[in-house]
Parts: C-alpha cells; structure tokens; sequence
C-alpha cells in the first residue's frame, strides 16, 4: 500500500466516516467531502462509516434521509455497517449533560441573542456564576482559559484559545436541542473514528471539539479539512444558496469533477467510464497531499 495515501506512514487502522445533515439534498459540495473521506479510507483499506447528524427536527427535509442514501448508492460508495442516526441517540446525550452538570463543568444560561450581539460570538460568561435553575434555559460548558492546537493533515498548525475567542459554548440549546458539538464528539468516540474529513468551515469548531474529548476521555481523531467549494457570491454550496440537488445521471462525470477539485489527475479514460470505474482508479491513486490547501475554492473554477 503506498505510503502516500495513508495518515502516518506507519499501516494501522483506519476508521472514517461521513455525516450529512438531512436538511437537504446531497449537492456538489457535499459530493467532495464524502469522496475525500470515502477515498481516504479505502486507499488504506479502512471502515468507511455513514452518519445522520439529524438533531435539528424543525429543519429537516422530508423525505430527505432516504435520498441521501440512494445518491450516495448511485455513485458507487458503500458505506460499512448500520447508519447511525443521531435521533436515537438523545438519552446518552442528555446523560452526558446531566454529568457534565454535577461536575460543576456546565451550567444553565438564559442569555438571549441579544444580550449577547454586542461581544462578537465570545461568550462574556454573564451566568457563569449565577447557579440559574436548568428549566427554560440552554446549557453551557466551561472552558479553560488555555490554547488547544492540532496538526491539520491539509490547513496545517491551527490554535485557538477557547476562552479569549470562544467562551463558554452551548452543548444542548434552550429549547432542548442537543449541540452539534456535544454530539459529534460522542458519537465519533463511540464509533471508534481515528480519521475526521471534513469542510474547512469546521475547521473553527475543533478546539471545542478537543477539549470534550480531553473532558470525556476519548481519543483524538487526525483531521482532514477540506476547501470549501464556493460560489460567485462568496456563500459555499449548500441547500439555502441554490446549490442543484446531484443527479445519478451525472454520477461519473460529477465523481470525475469533483477528483479534480481534490486536485487528484484522473485518467482522461475514464469520462466514458462507470461510478464504479471511476472509484476503483481514484481508490488506487489516492493522493492526499494533492488537496489544495486553502480554505476555499471556487466552483466557476472546477468546470
């Protein structure tokens, strides 16, 4: 197996995964990050996982779940094992919340948005202190006024110090919504997930990500953040900017754009080949280190 394609030169296991929120259907930018984490794990000969990050009800599409699996299906990825869904997943969540609290490592916070515009997302810490009751309130955890860093595998040293740029974040929402954060440290770890590959966006969420994981006890996964595919208008792809839904028609010639958009040289031959040529040949030459490392890409770009 070439050393390129895998994390550290050393051969060791490999767990991946993709976790698409079903608010929408999958769309180009979505097809680069399951391909760059599909590949990366199967060049090695990895578990690739697929994981419903479906916590937010009111914004999910109907229908769209269901979709989600077909398209990936059509374009020739398969994914090992059940889907986990992050809806049956509330009672470990809210277990986690309810120790964190008796820790004296979270607590109740009935800030509003407004109260809150004024300090530019870093969380001033008004009810750090405050010993508010838990009814009609979100639940914040306590940071430490220290930097966490990682070795990104494409944007490179990252650092971040969580309580002059973060503050005290929300791990379940006022309404009873479990954070984003909480829930994909949780699940990652219990998945046994050592490789994260992801869009770049997320790049800023890592350190909180880190120190759950030093709080929970759970190992820290490498990362991979990819460049976000953008449009003319600055926004990334995504279901709210007009982004096409994929269509299984165009499954190989999609797979090939986005290969060159993970800046991967696909054989010229294979525009008349199936998904599943498709993949075989980019399994075989998966490069990592030919991802562009930059935050951002334009789409007009990758025609």
């Amino acid at each position: 197996m070439p050393a390129r394609s895998t994390p550290t030169a050393a051969a060791e296991r490999y767990v991946g995964r993709f976790a698409p929120t079903p608010s929408g259907l999958l769309h180009f930018g979505s097809l680069v990050a399951a391909l760059a984490s599909y590949l990366d794990a199967r060049a090695v000969g990895g578990i690739w996982l697929l994981r419903m990050e479906d916590l937010d009800p009111p914004r999910e599409m109907p229908g769209a779940q269901d979709a989600i699996l077909h398209t990936l299906e059509a374009y020739g990825m398969q994914w090992d094992g059940p889907v986990l869904r992050q809806s049956e997943r509330l009672p470990l969540y809210n277990a986690v919340i309810d120790d964190l609290l008796a820790r004296g490592l979270a607590y109740p916070c009935n800030c509003s948005r407004k109260q809150l515009q004024a300090h530019a997302g870093v969380y001033p810490g008004f009810c750090r202190d405050a010993n508010l009751p838990l009814q009609d309130a979100a639940i914040r955890l306590r940071v430490p006024a220290r930097e966490y860093s990682f070795d990104d595998r494409v944007q490179g040293e990252f650092h971040q110090h969580l309580g002059r740029e973060v503050g005290d974040f929300v791990i379940r929402r006022r309404d009873g919504l479990i954070a984003y954060q909480l829930a994909v440290v949780l699940d990652d770890g219990q998945q046994g997930v050592t490789d994260v590959v992801r869009g770049a966006d997320l790049l800023d969420s890592t350190p909180r990500q880190l120190y759950l994981q030093e709080l929970l006890g759970l190992t820290r996964p490498r990362y991979l953040h990819l460049p976000l595919i953008i449009q003319p208008d600055g926004h990334k792809l995504g279901k709210r900017y007009r982004s096409p839904p994929l269509q299984p028609h165009e499954a190989a010639p999609l797979l090939l754009r986005a290969l060159r958009a993970l800046g991967q040289q696909p054989d010229p031959a294979l525009a008349q080949g199936t998904p599943e040529e498709v993949l075989r040949w980019a399994t075989a030459h998966w490069d990592a280190t030919r991802i562009p490392r930059c935050r951002t890409l334009a789409e007009a770009q990758l025609r």
